[in-house]
């Protein structure tokens, strides 16, 4: 015969409370770095893509001012593809070996770009731009050898 234990029937049905506050506590954390690394991911894509689009784009340009809008239109629709605000970017645009001349026949052009990357569920505190991450990635592209002013 089993006898009668206070202390036994006082935590009936506390397993599952338990289990949602331990879930609960491991679970918000794991969602919210889910979404702080996807979002890191996809800005360092678009800091990616929109540095190579800016480069091949720029190299195609029939002169200086031409090239360098051509390389701030792909900046920009790259980055907002993303959702990212073009206006939280950086574009810096190098030319090698002859840096007076971008669009030199076999010269290169690199392109570098640096975009914030707003972290998720977190206002800004005391700025204009929300707290994030800053990325930033270049890549560079050849003129071709065949090149001619328009």
């Amino acid at each position: 015969m089993r006898r009668w234990n206070p202390a036994i029937e006082s935590e009936r049905g506390s397993a599952s409370l338990e289990f949602i506050t331990a879930g609960v506590i491991l679970l918000v954390p794991l969602v919210y770095l889910i979404l702080a690394l996807s979002s890191a991911q996809s800005g360092a894509m678009a800091a990616e893509g929109a540095a190579r689009q800016a480069a091949r784009v720029f190299v195609r340009g029939t002169s200086i001012a031409d090239a360098q809008v051509r390389a701030e239109r792909a900046v920009d629709l790259t980055l907002a593809d993303y959702g990212i605000d073009p206006d939280a970017a950086r574009v810096r645009i190098s030319c090698a070996p002859v840096a007076s001349d971008c669009l030199h026949r076999r010269g290169f052009v690199t392109v570098s770009v640096t975009a914030r990357v707003p972290l998720p569920l977190i206002p800004a505190f005391g700025s204009d731009l929300p707290a994030g991450v800053s990325l930033s990635s270049s890549a560079t592209q050849q003129v071709s050898r065949f090149w001619t002013a328009g």
